[in-house]
């Protein structure tokens, strides 16, 4: 058989380029895939960029140098590229890969090569607030921008770049550590924001009014949203807190009060267990988010006291459609401290039945969806959860359960002549007695 020849592989390193162009980032870059010849498009190019000296005026130098290197590859947004630039500030030398799309967007990776020296962090937070402003025209026109690996050698260079970055549309900022701060103010443009694990951020200041989009994945720490009048969509995936000590339910609900106009919300679950635990009782707030329609609860387990946090949750939620409950063995595992002041007095210590009685009426929930439990192994907790949602609700349509083992179920509420609730496992002919007037059969869902 003659051997076939990859035409378009042969084409001139212009014309590919031409392609390329027309791709959005993510798929321009998987092209490097294809062949060799595609992947000679996105050998990074070497620059340097040197700034001499130990001084405020040389370290100043250097983030105008370095933002000016990187306003000059955003000179032309013709075709993606792919740029490596080295620039050396007085703490020490980092290297930047850089890579931009045709949509205007790029991508920043630092590699710095003194991570493992920790005293200069609070020299460069220091240096941040005597930092003049610095103009880049062409970062102006920027409207996506990835900033990873940045820490405290590069905090200036990243706080100047969000600066001229006036027409951003998304940011995400990741794995930042050594970033301490993040302040975003008084824009106009920002659309979406995405901050992934940054251990050491300690403030998230936003105040973006046409900000539709929040998550935050880490520890909790202060986020202070300002002028949120069109948030929609937020995730609050906390792998913990930086401390027992740090814990304060005024500045999280706070922030919950600032997400009123939020129809979309995943939360942990421990977060709720702490606010309920240290007396929050939400049904007595004053603010209730009026405009939530979907609710996704994640956490590590399900134990009575995140079970009941969730109850009282519910109560600030009048207008939910959509609650998925989601358990990941795999996530970290949050303990609660012992909270010695109370905001209310403390109301986890009540029964189950006397949590449920003050639950409100879901009156437009229509969908439920657990993942996650183990039917066997976590009936009780199931039961009560499905019991409590099943009486609180008036228009629900659907209701199932997925196991760890990936085996899904149904949940029918049904008519019930026998004394007690039976969920029967038609596959395993196995039942969980239940103490109500109906019961509910639990089926096989495939």
């Amino acid at each position: 058989m003659a051997q076939e020849h990859d035409l378009i592989s042969n084409l001139p390193q212009d014309i590919l380029q031409r392609i390329n162009s027309f791709l959005p980032l993510k798929e321009a870059v998987r092209t490097s895939l294809l062949s060799t010849q595609w992947r000679s498009l996105w050998s990074p190019t070497m620059v340097d960029h040197f700034a001499a000296g130990d001084c405020p005026i040389a370290a100043i130098d250097a983030v105008k140098d370095s933002l000016e290197a990187v306003g000059a590859l955003l000179g032309s947004y013709e075709s993606p590229e792919m740029r490596k630039l080295c620039f050396q500030f007085p703490e020490g030398d980092v290297t930047v890969l850089a890579t931009k799309g045709v949509d205007k967007e790029l991508h920043l990776n630092f590699f710095h090569s003194k991570t493992e020296d920790k005293c200069y962090y609070q020299k460069k937070m220091e240096l941040g607030n005597t930092t003049p402003p610095i103009n880049i025209t062409n970062l102006s026109t920027l409207r996506t921008l990835h900033l990873r690996s940045v820490a405290g050698v590069t905090e200036d260079f990243a706080s100047s770049l969000l600066t001229n970055c006036q027409l951003l549309q998304s940011l995400k900022i990741e794995k930042c550590e050594g970033l301490k701060r993040i302040g975003i103010e008084k824009n106009e443009s920002l659309r979406s924001l995405v901050i992934v694990d940054c251990k050491d951020i300690e403030n998230v200041t936003v105040s973006a009014t046409e900000l539709r989009s929040f998550v935050y994945k880490g520890l909790l720490t202060q986020i202070h949203m300002k002028n949120a009048l069109n948030l929609v969509d937020v995730v609050l995936d906390l792998e913990g807190a930086f401390g027992n000590s740090d814990f304060d339910c005024e500045e999280v609900l706070c922030l919950l009060s600032s997400l009123k106009e939020v129809e979309t919300l995943t939360i942990s679950g421990w977060l709720l267990e702490w606010l309920c635990s240290a007396g929050v009782i939400c049904g007595r707030l004053e603010f209730q988010l009026h405009k939530l329609k979907q609710l996704s609860w994640i956490d590590s387990l399900m134990d009575n006291a995140k079970r009941d946090s969730l109850a009282c949750f519910l109560n600030i939620c009048p207008f939910l459609e959509k609650l998925f409950i989601t358990i990941d063995p795999s996530r970290r595992r949050v303990t609660c401290p012992y909270f010695h002041q109370h905001w209310h007095e403390p109301h986890l210590w009540m029964d189950f039945p006397t949590v449920k009685s003050n639950v409100w009426l879901l009156k437009h929930l229509t969908l439920v969806k657990f993942f996650g439990f183990t039917v066997n192994g976590e009936d009780g907790l199931l039961s009560s959860l499905v019991d409590l949602l099943l009486e609180k609700t008036i228009v629900l349509k659907s209701m199932t359960v997925k196991s760890h083992e990936n085996v899904s179920w149904g949940i029918m509420k049904v008519p019930d002549k026998r004394p007690t609730q039976k969920w029967w496992n038609y596959r395993r002919w196995t039942a969980i007695s239940s103490p109500r007037n109906f019961c509910f059969e639990l089926m096989d869902d495939r």
